[in-house]
């Protein structure tokens, strides 16, 4: 198959191979944007899992 033909206009195949191949090279190029900023985690290093605000629980921590 050398060619498509498309809305009546024929197109030769290698092209739209071509054009494919640079699709997919721009699309893995591409850049998603941050939806927000994102900061640093503050809280101590036990207090940034479940795991460790579940086993070291602060909220009745007599030195806070």
């Amino acid at each position: 198959m050398r060619y498509v033909l498309l809305d009546g206009k024929r197109h030769l195949w290698r092209d739209i191979l071509k054009m494919r191949r640079e699709q997919m090279k721009q699309e893995k190029q591409a850049r998603q944007p941050a939806l927000f900023e994102t900061h640093e985690d503050a809280r101590p290093v036990s207090q940034r899992s479940a795991d460790g605000r579940y086993s070291e629980p602060t909220l009745f921590d007599p030195a806070k």
